[in-house]
């Protein structure tokens, strides 16, 4: 278990950096090119969620990440042997957190990844790790629990 509290604590730190580099070094609303055509720095503050929903809803946010991080503590028991599943537990605790400090502490969280070869909203690193979390979650429910549950 010692080493998904490690991976947890790392990338949760790597987005906390990330965000206080680009607070420190990209005005806010600038522009920086990252990887030409694919990815660019664009600082802005979210007081919201994707696509600038529930925008100022900091109470809402809060109750959110507070059940999703429940709810990971309640599947972290039937985890045990199942790394990949814990994997994608891991990064969504992290990426919960992630935003939640930001939140808590400046009650918006900071964003900078903008896509430039589609129309998608500005995410961060925790971001990442959420999604990534969720898919992982979600690949290991629908194909790998069945396999696992028929070998037995």
């Amino acid at each position: 278990m010692i080493i998904y509290v490690l991976i947890a604590i790392a990338l949760i730190v790597i987005d906390q950096l990330v965000k206080a580099w680009v607070v420190a070094h990209v005005a806010l609303g600038g522009y920086a090119t990252f990887i030409p055509g694919i990815v660019s720095i664009t600082h802005i503050k979210n007081t919201g969620a994707a696509w600038s929903m529930f925008q100022g809803q900091q109470w809402f946010f809060y109750i959110v990440t507070l059940i999703a991080l429940a709810v990971v503590v309640w599947l972290w028991r039937d985890s045990a042997h199942k790394p990949f599943y814990r994997l994608g537990l891991t990064l969504i605790t992290a990426g919960a957190l992630g935003n939640f400090i930001d939140r808590v502490h400046q009650h918006f969280v900071t964003d900078m990844f903008q896509l430039d070869f589609v129309n998608f909203p500005i995410f961060n690193v925790a971001d990442m790790c959420l999604t990534v979390g969720v898919v992982l979650v979600i690949i290991y429910v629908l194909l790998l629990d069945g396999r696992e549950r028929r070998g037995r």
